[in-house]
């Protein structure tokens, strides 16, 4: 059953991905991407919390696969190699859920590597690092060493977007739903896509709040 849900996000993702490549061609094309990506994201997350019943892990590891792909990295930080890093540091919640998402998908072409690491000094070469609650009593530090980075910080840390990391899980009615720091992000230089701005819970800009 989680191999159908985790096959769903792809599908869906596959389909977006041709629009939104086609929006180099003709800003037509992102009209029709927009609405359809809000509608799909949030009937997905519906039909996994009713149909399904995933944990909260296997929607947080399917949310993380698919924002490494609405993320433009800068290119001194971008996937390099032969690997994209999605790490986790800390406490692991996901155990093999997350690698079972990942398992043979690439994004920008470099296969998905899960690393988990316990040092933020080890999250140089990461492009998505998912800080565990386990890190809350040091956040401001991670944080501090990860800005500028080019690394695309997750948590569900309370209040994470407000201490500066760049999308926070939070919980609405039940389902799982995600905010975006857009000022944190662009510091550490990355560009995040419309298409992931407009279906967020709420977007940060600076100090105030969007949405």
């Amino acid at each position: 059953m989680i191999r159908t849900v985790i096959q769903s996000w792809r599908w869906g993702l596959g389909i977006l991905a041709s629009v939104l490549l086609s929006h180099r061609r003709g800003r037509r094309s992102i009209s029709v991407a927009a609405p359809w990506f809000a509608v799909w994201l949030c009937l997905s997350a519906t039909s996994l919390s009713q149909q399904v019943h995933p944990t909260e892990s296997q929607v947080k590891a399917a949310y993380l696969f698919n924002f490494g792909k609405f993320v433009q990295w800068p290119i001194d930080h971008g996937p390099r190699g032969d690997s994209f890093e999605l790490c986790v540091l800390g406490q692991d919640p996901f155990g093999p859920v997350l690698d079972a998402t990942v398992a043979g998908e690439s994004i920008s072409a470099r296969k998905i590597a899960v690393v988990r690491i316990s040092k933020v000094s080890e999250a140089a070469p990461c492009n998505v690092l998912y800080i565990s609650g386990s890190e809350g009593s040091r956040l401001g530090q991670i944080l501090e060493a990860t800005r500028h980075s080019g690394t695309l910080t997750v948590s569900d840390i309370p209040h994470f977007v407000e201490h500066g990391g760049i999308i926070g899980f939070v919980k609405q009615q039940d389902r799982i739903r995600f905010e975006v720091n857009r000022s944190a992000a662009e510091g550490s230089h990355l560009t995040l896509s419309s298409e992931l701005l407009k279906v967020a819970l709420r977007v940060m800009n600076k100090d105030t709040a969007e949405k």
